[in-house]
């Protein structure tokens, strides 16, 4: 298999998580989502693929909200250390 056929396959199974993702979310969720994928698309991957995730484990019971989402988009941020620098 060539990197081109890998880079179709790679595509074609974003796009699957995708569609089952948005299955789950709001209007303005998803709106967010295309947002955010433009400009950071590994984070956004990262998002849909966890909220793909809870779908297919029935663990969403309604739609994920704007709210919602910037949420677990702060939950998926690393934490940033604080460096404090200390004169003598």
């Amino acid at each position: 298999m060539n990197s081109e056929d890998q880079t179709k396959e790679i595509q074609q199974k974003i796009l699957e998580i995708e569609s089952l993702a948005k299955k789950y979310m709001s209007q303005e969720a998803i709106t967010r989502y295309w947002t955010l994928k433009s400009a950071h698309q590994e984070k956004a991957l990262q998002a849909i693929a966890f909220i793909a995730q809870l779908g297919s484990q029935n663990q969403i019971k309604e739609k994920i909200t704007d709210e919602q989402f910037k949420s677990l988009l702060m939950k998926l941020e690393p934490s940033k250390k604080e460096t404090k620098i200390i004169r003598k």
